[in-house]
């Protein structure tokens, strides 16, 4: 099993040897005497003989060489389980590593003026000057597996740090004391974990979470939604009074590198079609809602598409939390403050919409939609500023019965200025989960017989061939009307869009500053990047159309 640990430790070790190196340099010169780890010669720190009941289908590093991640199936309850697998301390070991928790911490070592870079080595450092004052002499690999543990807790989020590390987790769900943690894989989708939390344990990393993120929850204000320091969102409650099962938290993790339009395009979220479609729309200052059930992407998508907003424009970013990444250098991002955040008074959407308004901002973007500041958002579209938001709905028409009634109440009047409502969902391909845009309406405007909002469909999925059916544009129309273009030059356009997508997705460009700084040279000079990436792509898929019905 030995040989297996090591086998996948390839990437690992190279992160190992880039950090003992700058270990070795904070060291040098001091009394301090630390052997890297070295696996050939200490042997693995972690060991593992598999999980009872539990056949082994996926195995991988999260932290090499310290923690990694056993994926187990059971056929007959047709279940996965997720095991994460740390290094095991003896009684010893745990008595040790104790008493080093106390005494560094109480020392203060991690404060504001320790570099991130040199923490490892500071905690390295304060480790052997306690263990020299002990009397305690361990060996290199116990020695490691203490630094593990302590790391873990200063730097790390305790024993839920696999997870956090883990690129394959999405969600993280404790529901109470005793329970098992689950996640949402994406490749196995929701799993059960050997992760648990006494009712002790649980309380203080509920509250020390809040903590981190600056936020206050307790007894008396059980409950609070906050973005933690690496990004994630986290709804806490803290307690039994509101959640009887004991406290709770939930973690959307964030990630680093948003998604392109190329990746949803690869994911098969979008069609290169649709794609396209948004491009031009977005260009052409169409103003999109992006609709859909819990983690259908909406912000995700809505994210993507903003990367086509035109370089130079002003873009006003408002969140409840910070999850919006753009590559622009004209942007201004906003974050609502709850009573506790500064020690002043509440900023709520609302006031930051209000506010944004005096920033003249050519494309302003929320978060969510869900109260009084829907109102001023379709204001801000009545007078000619481009808007984009997410909501949570189902269907086009859900979306229209909640925009319409209680909390928000927008006049059907003003729901017309918007023109692209994208509906996402989260579905099932066979036996793998997906997500896809289901719906791309277009708000045609009230019908003067009915008094009805009319909409049309430009886009729709066909689950049974999974698959996109386009349909007339109206907002394609306009387009063309708006620019003057005759209906091949609307045409080329659409394909001259496609085929930079296409690209972008064959190229497999992930990073969103590198999609963008192509988008942007299109807006500069489009012919030449037309030329460039037709060129690099086979013939037949450069002269293919993007199929536009006519």
């Amino acid at each position: 099993m030995a040989g297996d640990l090591f086998a996948g430790l390839d990437g690992g070790l190279d992160a190992l040897q880039r950090r003992a190196s700058r270990i070795v340099e904070v060291l040098r010169g001091t009394a301090v005497d630390v052997p890297p780890y070295d696996p050939q010669a200490h042997g693995p720190l972690v060991e593992f003989d598999g999980v009872a009941d539990y056949e082994e289908v996926d195995r991988y590093w999260v932290n090499a060489p310290y923690a990694f991640v056993f994926i187990g199936f059971d056929a007959e309850s047709d279940t996965h389980y997720y095991h994460v697998v740390e290094p095991h301390l003896d009684d010893f070991e745990q008595t040790v590593l104790d008493q080093l928790y106390d005494d560094i911490r109480d020392a203060l070592i991690y404060d504001a003026t320790t570099d991130p870079d040199d923490r490892e080595a500071v905690l390295i450092a304060q480790m052997q000057r306690l263990l020299s004052e002990y009397s305690i002499d361990v060996t290199p690999n116990a020695f490691h597996r203490l630094f593990y543990y302590l790391h873990r807790t200063f730097e790390g989020f305790e024993k839920l740090d696999p997870v956090m590390q883990d690129p394959h987790i999405e969600d993280v769900s404790c529901d109470g004391y005793g329970l098992p943690l689950f996640v949402y894989h994406t490749d196995y989708t929701d799993i059960e974990t050997n992760i648990t939390y006494e009712q002790q344990e649980l309380d203080s990393f509920v509250v020390r979470l809040a903590q981190q993120s600056g936020r206050h929850i307790s007894i008396g204000d059980p409950v609070t939604e906050t973005t933690l320091p690496d990004g994630s969102r986290a709804e806490l409650a803290l307690g039994e009074e509101v959640t009887p099962r004991g406290s709770a938290f939930t973690i959307r993790k964030y990630s680093e590198e948003p998604f392109t339009p190329a990746t949803l395009v690869d994911y098969d979220t979008f069609s290169l079609d649709q794609m396209a479609y948004l491009w031009l729309a977005i260009e052409s200052n169409k103003s999109l809602l992006f609709a859909g059930g819990t983690a259908s992407g909406k912000t995700t998508s809505m994210n993507a598409v903003s990367m086509f907003v035109p370089p130079r424009a002003k873009i006003l970013t408002i969140e409840d939390t910070r999850e919006l990444a753009l590559y622009h250098d004209n942007w201004l991002s906003s974050v609502t403050r709850g009573a506790d955040g500064g020690g002043g008074d509440t900023i709520t959407m609302y006031d930051l919409l209000r506010s944004a308004l005096r920033h003249r901002p050519e494309y302003i973007i929320v978060g969510e939609v869900r109260g009084e500041e829907a109102m001023t958002l379709f204001q801000a579209m009545n007078t000619g500023h481009t808007t984009y938001s997410t909501m949570h709905a189902d269907s086009v028409q859900t979306v229209i019965n909640r925009l319409e009634n209680d909390p928000i109440n927008v006049p059907r009047a003003m729901i017309q200025s918007l023109d692209i409502l994208c509906v996402q969902t989260l579905t099932h391909v066979g036996d793998e989960r997906v997500r896809r845009s289901s719906v791309i309406a277009e708000i045609e405007g009230i019908d003067q017989r009915t008094g009805d909002l009319d909409y049309s469909t430009a886009f729709e999925w066909d689950p049974t061939r999974d698959d996109f059916e386009q349909r007339d544009s109206n907002v394609l129309d306009e387009i063309q009307d708006e620019r003057g273009w005759s209906r091949s030059d609307l045409l080329r356009e659409l394909r001259n869009r496609k085929r930079v997508l296409q690209y972008l997705v064959e190229q497999d460009v992930t990073d969103y500053r590198r999609f963008t700084a192509l988008i942007n040279e299109y807006y500069a000079q489009p012919e030449r990047v037309v030329a460039r990436v037709t060129d690099a792509l086979d013939s037949d898929v450069a002269a293919a159309a993007p199929g536009v019905v006519e």
